[in-house]
């Protein structure tokens, strides 16, 4: 995947301006906002530092392993001590858990929001105390951040439906659409990217529904897109969760002739890869979890005193059953 285009977060310690001072200046102390320099938090390799990550949710499989990948890679690096919360879809908890964060003073603040809107203030309002903030999968509105680390959601949807237009249906046909919450940012960039994917086919989405990125939720949309449209031939989900939601759903109707294609590519026993490689699902497109890059742009700014990227783009690639093994096992290397 091309990768955007990259914008350094300068980062500067003027001896003669700040002699006094020291790299730690804030904006308590001189009255301005110094968000500019996300590292006036480092203090080098000789000090302890509390990272705070507010999850947007736990129902979902992907943010269980975007805490543990974090907490993994927190654990080779002794001086970070990483604080967790659980927002469970809920944008005021998740802002509660923010403000929390900020009373505990941590060092950084890593940060998955639910959805982009109602996060924004409280995120800008971290940064704008000069707290580096690293943002996860899915984003906030404007640029009140450090550093954004994700794939590309509109590139993975592009993915996605160049696979139906190439493969799966190669000769057109009716299908529907199982999208997350409404709200989040992934979900229209996946939109968008799989409308541009299908586009001079005859692939026609005749139906879409909000899964809410949940298994459950998928199973009982994709029971009512149905009955409403017996005539479709696939099921695009725009997570592997809901994705098995609609399996199961087309299972129970008798429907073993339609084809369904997610994203994550969970490198797990009951994740995407392993589903495409039991053949439930014809294809998933991986979406990484970002913990490790996230732990390692912490470590940077907070250990190292260096500048990190303001957008890092993690890559993506098309899981079928020709590659599945190969992939799941690749993944589970490190």
């Amino acid at each position: 995947m091309r990768k955007t285009t990259k914008s350094l977060i300068a980062v500067t310690c003027a001896a003669a301006a700040l002699a006094a001072a020291g790299c730690g200046t804030t904006s308590e102390n001189t009255g301005k906002v110094q968000a500019q320099d996300p590292t006036q938090h480092c203090k080098g390799p000789n000090e302890k530092y509390t990272i705070g990550m507010s999850q947007a949710n736990l129902a979902e499989p992907y943010r269980v392993r975007m805490d543990d990948d974090i907490r993994k890679a927190a654990e080779k690096v002794p001086q970070f001590e990483v604080q967790f919360s659980d927002a469970a879809k809920d944008n005021s908890k998740q802002i509660s858990d923010v403000e929390n964060f900020l009373t505990k003073q941590v060092d950084l603040l890593m940060i998955s929001p639910n959805e982009a809107a109602p996060l924004t203030d409280v995120v800008k309002k971290a940064y704008n105390k000069g707290i580096p903030v690293v943002v996860l999968d899915r984003k906030v509105d404007g640029d009140a951040y450090t550093t954004y680390i994700g794939a590309d959601n509109v590139q993975i949807g592009r993915q996605a439906g160049e696979y139906f237009k190439s493969t799966l249906l190669p000769e057109g046909g009716k299908i529907v659409q199982i999208k997350g919450l409404s709200g989040s940012t992934p979900a229209a960039e996946r939109e968008k990217g799989f409308q541009e994917g299908i586009q001079g086919s005859q692939i026609e989405v005749v139906a879409t529904a909000d899964g809410e990125w949940e298994r459950s939720v998928g199973q009982q949309k994709m029971d009512a897109l149905l009955k409403a449209n017996p005539d479709i031939k696939a099921v695009y989900a725009q997570n592997d969760p809901m994705a098995e939601g609609a399996y199961l759903a087309a299972q129970a109707a008798g429907r073993n002739d339609l084809k369904f294609v997610g994203i994550d590519g969970l490198p797990i026993p009951s994740g995407g890869i392993k589903a495409v490689e039991d053949g439930r699902l014809q294809a998933t497109n991986l979406y990484p979890t970002g913990g490790a890059e996230a732990v390692e742009a912490a470590k940077k700014l907070l250990i190292d005193c260096q500048p990190v990227e303001k957008t890092q783009t993690l890559q993506t690639e098309l899981v079928t059953k020709e590659n599945a093994a190969e992939v799941y096992a690749r993944l589970n290397q490190s």
